[in-house]
């Protein structure tokens, strides 16, 4: 699978990864692999689950729902949320700091190195955020560096459920 990478950071990546195309440059996303139930080999995906504190029940519902799914990609979780999801689910969570205290921008940091594949990020757009600057700049290096980003449990189920997805 390729991702198209920022223009601005076209020449550094063409020097030690990707080919450049005009201003764009392609890279191969780093995925291991695992088996399905199968036996089929499918890549393991690298997904980031953020959740503000009213939206937490509904991921966790929805991960819930979506265990065996998200049980053949590697998780990175914010904080509490991180703490939740590895509890109740009984997976592995790579786990950052709580969001206002570092945590949104350890996972952008992720994703401009190319380490998350995808941000589940169920935000809750009703209540003001003390950390909004850090939560609209998670969302605007993921558009940048162009990652799927699911905002609630609809649009979560249609990427979770893409055949993309293990491909």
């Amino acid at each position: 699978m390729t991702r198209r990478t920022h223009p601005d950071n076209a020449r550094a990546l063409a020097a030690t990864s990707g080919r450049q195309t005009g201003r764009v440059t392609t890279e191969k996303v780093r995925t291991t692999q695992s088996s399905g139930p199968d036996g089929s080999r499918a890549p393991r995906r690298r997904i980031a689950l953020v959740a503000h504190d009213h939206k937490k029940e509904d991921l966790l519902e929805w991960a819930r729902y979506n265990r065996g799914v998200l049980s053949r990609h590697d998780l990175f979780a914010t904080g509490s949320t991180g703490r939740m999801l590895a509890d109740e689910l009984d997976i592995g969570v790579t786990k950052f700091q709580s969001g206002p205290l570092g945590g949104d921008q350890q996972i952008g940091s992720r994703i401009a190195e190319g380490d998350i594949d995808l941000l589940v990020f169920f935000w809750d757009p009703m209540v003001p955020q003390p950390h909004d600057s850090d939560v609209k700049a998670l969302v605007r290096i993921a558009v940048l560096w162009n990652i799927p980003i699911a905002c609630n449990r609809a649009s979560a189920d249609f990427v979770i459920s893409s055949p993309l997805l293990s491909k």
